[in-house]
């Protein structure tokens, strides 16, 4: 059969529909369905369970900081270990559909034909063969695919490559990049939720289920903190115009149609969105020079993206910049930029410039003393607020409405809670205000903009 008039259909299943036996099943009979109805569904995978069960990839990562939590993992081996929690769970899938008399076939990343760049722990998908998928098919057999990972193959007589992850999310980064590569009719996200909402259904209960929504909303919420969709898997769906879809594995919900912008016209709001714990951090670059503001600036954020911290609430002034940061990435930063020395200029115009993160540290100020000998030194301290998240209003074409930003406020204001920084892009506004003022902020908007009328 050519590719070109296969029924083709990628069917992701997240850490919940993967759990239990029980879970399993309902997900299996799903696979078997789309299957008797004459498509040819192609499975990929997470790990078995979320944080805290036996077989989650956080479990993975602490087997070897319980052996010694001062000593950090080389990335290279904690793909391999976390690359298990993947492959286990195709194994017990594929097993699964046999068991209903289905044949099926498990395959890693890599035997699936992912190759990635060289970035372990954070790898992005150069390319995908799809050939062995194609031949599983043409057996009659179902294919699983790991998520999450592939392989780079940095030479080749190297035997078998190099095992690569592709961060948190990543299997909803593969199974739409599957679904690319093997021209998919659609891909299919199933998680335990009826779809994407207008809110966490834990801070609004009643949140409805949107029916559609556009690839540049939903990868938008995806970067504000929701956990329905990986915005990569939105981006390559959006770029080589796969649908999308997210489903609940539990339920007959007919699920979230992902869709081009043009399918969803006019101005709307799509829904609240919040993330989790953050820190921010406001740099004070009053004593840079001119011709050293630019360079300081980005040497920080080179930094920061060389260690994948993720950044939130990015503000510029003409003495300063700011960020926010996830809490649990702050002892990364922390420890990558605190006491981080920058020498700057030449000759006479040479300044030494030590950045200092929060109170100054014992090695702070060991690192200013040994530096007087060698030219000026100057201090880039960064102000912290703790303890705050970050809550926004997500919508097309309607950040761009006079009174939007002024109604946003103004609704904070009225509930008592403080926003303490404010940020903009064409899709959002979002505010940073105190953590304990979460769910209410997420309500007070949600009802301020009538967001349970959404249909």
């Amino acid at each position: 059969m050519s590719e070109r008039n296969r029924r083709v259909r990628v069917m992701k299943f997240g850490g919940t529909s993967v759990a239990t036996p029980e879970a399993r099943l309902q997900a299996a009979m799903r696979v078997v369905s789309a299957r008797e109805k004459g498509i040819e569904p192609v499975v990929v995978v997470s790990a078995i369970g979320r944080k805290g069960m036996p077989y989650a990839t956080d479990t993975l990562i602490n087997l070897l900081y319980d052996i010694d939590e001062d000593i950090d993992p080389d990335q290279r081996e904690l793909d391999l270990l976390i690359a298990c929690g993947e492959i286990l769970s195709a194994v017990v899938f594929a097993h699964t559909l046999k068991s209903l008399g289905h044949s099926a076939m498990a395959l890693r990343g890599g035997q699936a034909g992912i190759r990635t760049d060289g970035v372990y722990g954070n790898a992005r998908i150069a390319s995908i063969n799809p050939l062995a998928m194609f031949r599983a098919l043409d057996e009659g057999k179902i294919p699983v695919v790991c998520g999450f990972q592939g392989v780079f193959v940095p030479y080749p007589e190297l035997p078998g490559g190099e095992l690569t992850t592709l961060g948190r999310g990543g299997s909803d980064t593969t199974a739409s990049a599957v679904g690319a590569a093997m021209k998919a009719e659609a891909v299919e996200i199933y998680t335990d939720v009826d779809g994407v909402k207008t809110a966490d259904p834990d801070a609004v209960k009643q949140a409805p289920t949107l029916r559609k929504v556009s690839y540049d909303e939903v990868a938008e919420i995806a970067h504000l903190g929701a956990k329905v969709v990986h915005p990569r898997a939105a981006e390559i769906a959006m770029k080589y115009g796969i649908p999308l879809w997210v489903k609940n594995t539990f339920s007959d919900d007919e699920g979230t149609e992902i869709v081009p912008r043009e399918q969803v016209p006019g101005r709307r709001l799509t829904g609240v969105t919040h993330t989790g714990k953050l820190v921010y951090m406001m740099f004070d670059l009053g004593a840079s020079t001119g011709t050293h503001r630019a360079e300081l600036e980005g040497h920080l954020y080179s930094t920061l993206e060389k260690y994948g911290v993720q950044l939130y609430m990015l503000n510029l002034s003409p003495t300063s910049t700011g960020f926010a940061v996830p809490r649990d990435q702050f002892p990364i930063v922390q420890d990558v930029l605190d006491g981080l020395v920058l020498p700057l200029g030449d000759g006479a115009e040479k300044t030494i410039y030590v950045v200092q993160i929060g109170k100054a540290s014992p090695e702070v100020e060991t690192q200013v003393e040994l530096l007087k000998g060698f030219g000026e030194v100057r201090r880039i301290p960064a102000e912290l607020t703790e303890g705050c998240t970050m809550v926004s209003l997500v919508g097309h074409e309607y950040m761009q409405q006079a009174g939007v930003f002024l109604n946003v406020l103004k609704a904070l204001k009225d509930a008592q809670i403080t926003v303490l920084q404010t940020s903009d892009s064409d899709f959002s506004l979002s505010c940073l205000i105190p953590e304990a003022d979460t769910s209410r902020a997420v309500r007070t908007l949600h009802e301020r903009f009538e967001l349970s009328q959404t249909h």
